[in-house]
């Protein structure tokens, strides 16, 4: 056996075998905490914001060195330089070492835990994991004070990287050529380290608990992109079966990539789009060489965090013209703002909410800033002028909703009208239907909107009442769960009987044992994260319409999960001969299909 096997999030797929090297390790252990007199606090602020400085002055330096092939990399650098400017953090830290007379490093700690436990509150996990930024901002700052620097270049021969968090100017600044995986012990889903990892086509995983305490520099492991796993110190005959599963999973990742261009069309003739979802300009390459034929979801949330001020109009429309032109004719989707009071505490105060899962955020916190809401509404049309541009409001819950935030999308046109702004008067609009209110009224909904789009993610939950990221109940988190099949089946119906389409873009996109069920429905595009276009593509041009009613016919009769995961397990087994062996090597450590 091998010595140990941990587990992580897969953020990039992919089987990587190698030696493992560390390049930072949590330095909280060595972090000094002590109290400074008041003669010292000057010296001690000094301290603090020279380390900010130079830190800033080698993220600086190192954004006008990124190569051409991490140039994507370079807004996420240009964000923490931002945060290294902006005083909020260095500003309250200053405060501690002034009021409580904590040394710098200390001072800093505790401003950093203040804005995690504000981002704690937060129920999305992508807006959660922002916090992030602020944190590897911090941890740069603090190994400049402590002495505790990492020489990012001193890699001997190719490895697996093994860190506690890795930035993007932390992947700049090592020979990508000398990198065969990444692990490491912070990080999410949507963590940048995935974005990276992908970027590179590399595995890699996040969220690795006793990472630091387990493995070693110059251990054998093994990271498992495709189930979450390292395996360290593999037996001869784990090596030889991981061996197995590397190559194998090369071969398959060759196959679909080379049809991944042509359309999403089924053998009896039907086409199904297929969109990507991102957050940054600097995705699309990556999403357009996956075979994306646009963005069913741009998420707009990324340019309002980590910072004191709110951005311009001005700055908005100009990430929304580069996206619209860039991707031109191609359609792209801008979700308004998705987020809470929570992530404006500096601009709106504090706002005590015992469940901001279901408070005062996305389309309702728009409402009730209605200034903050145009400025954004006044961009999108901006660039709507310069491509193929929808928009769509998050977290509908009633058609009232819908028409308050339509008025003022209507005001937003007659201001620009007047100013002589050009923008497309017949720009699509949208809602997300992720609430079963909305469900419930979808033919209501249908009738006052040029489209739907399923957020699966949210709508699972509060169907069901099962937080995801919660240990003890995500075992209830079931796509394939009758009722939400049905939900998913209701909103379908109510928008095609409206003459309107429907898309969904949640995780149930990307997951290849949903997808035959979904065009049974007659979902009329999928959208999903860009690494998964290629499987989905190919699943989609392997089967017929016919087959997907006839499944979805069988499912809808099936009581309980376990029968629907059965059926639909048989069906991928025998419609897709090909990817048997791909999709076996998944389910050995996942009992379930979904």
């Amino acid at each position: 056996m091998a010595d140990k096997i941990l587990s992580g999030i897969p953020v990039s797929t992919g089987i990587a075998i190698g030696k493992a090297f560390f390049v930072n390790r949590n330095h909280k252990a060595h972090l000094p905490r002590h109290t400074v007199s008041a003669a010292m606090m000057d010296a001690e602020v000094a301290r603090l914001h020279d380390a900010f400085a130079a830190v800033e002055a080698e993220l600086t330096a190192i954004r006008e060195q990124v190569p051409a092939d991490l140039r994507d990399y370079g807004l996420l650098i240009d964000t923490h330089v931002l945060m290294l400017k902006d005083p909020k953090l260095s500003g309250v830290a200053e405060e501690y070492i002034r009021t409580l007379g904590l040394n710098c490093a200390w001072a800093l700690e505790k401003a950093v835990a203040d804005q995690e436990a504000a981002f704690g509150a937060v129920h999305d996990p992508y807006i959660r994991e922002r916090m992030q930024d602020v944190r590897v901002v911090a941890d740069k700052v603090q190994a400049k004070l402590i002495g505790r620097e990492t020489d990012l270049t001193a890699i001997p021969g190719r490895v697996i990287i093994m860190a506690h968090d890795l930035t993007p100017a932390d992947t700049v600044e090592i020979q990508v050529s000398r990198i065969m995986g990444f692990a490491t012990v912070r990080g999410g889903k949507t963590s940048h380290t995935g974005i990276m990892a992908r970027s590179m086509g590399i595995p890699a995983l996040v969220g690795v608990d006793m990472l630091e305490d387990v493995v070693h520099d110059g251990d054998l492991v093994v990271i498992d992109g495709l189930t979450g796993k390292i395996v360290v110190n593999p037996t001869e005959a784990e090596l030889e079966d991981y061996n197995e599963r590397a190559a194998h999973f090369e071969d398959y990742t060759l196959k679909i990539k080379r049809g991944c261009q042509l359309p999403a069309e089924t053998y009896d003739g039907s086409r199904v789009q297929v969109l990507a979802n991102i957050e940054l300009v600097e995705e699309i390459p990556a999403a357009l060489d996956n075979g994306a034929e646009g963005v069913g979801l741009y998420r707009t949330e990324y340019a309002y965090l980590n910072r004191t001020d709110l951005p311009g109009e001005d700055e908005l429309a100009e990430k929304y013209i580069d996206l619209a032109a860039i991707l031109s004719p191609r359609k792209v989707v801008f979700r308004t703002l998705d987020l809470g009071a929570d992530k404006f505490i500096s601009a709106f105060g504090e706002l005590n909410e015992t469940n901001p899962a279901m408070g005062l955020r996305a389309i309702r916190f728009c409402l009730r800033n209605p200034e903050l809401f145009k400025s954004q509404l006044r961009a999108i049309l901006r660039a709507s002028a310069y491509g193929n541009v929808s928009l769509m409001f998050p977290m509908i819950s009633g058609v009232k909703e819908v028409r308050q935030a339509k008025a003022w999308l209507a005001q937003a046109k007659a201001e620009l009208r007047r100013e002589g702004v050009d923008f497309n008067p017949e720009m699509p609009v949208g809602i997300m239907i992720e609430l079963p209110s909305a469900v419930m009224i979808a033919d209501f909904l249908a009738r006052e909107v040029d489209f739907f789009s399923i957020g699966t993610n949210d709508l699972i939950q509060y169907s069901i009442g099962v937080d995801r990221t919660n240990h003890h109940v995500s075992y209830l988190y079931q796509p394939l769960h009758p009722a939400t099949l049905r939900t998913i089946k209701l909103v379908v119906d109510a928008a095609h009987q409206a003459g309107i389409e429907v898309s969904l873009c949640g995780e149930v996109a990307s997951d290849p044992f949903c997808v035959p069920i979904l065009l049974g429905m007659g979902i009329d595009s999928l959208s999903l994260t860009p690494q998964a276009i290629p499987g989905i593509k190919r699943i989609i041009r392997q089967t017929n319409m016919h087959d997907c009613r006839k499944l979805l016919r069988k499912v809808l009769e099936c009581r309980t999960v376990s029968r629907i995961n059965g059926l639909v397990m048989d069906n991928i087994f025998k419609s897709f001969p090909d990817e048997v062996t791909f999709f076996s090597s998944l389910l050995e450590n996942d009992e379930s299909p979904s």
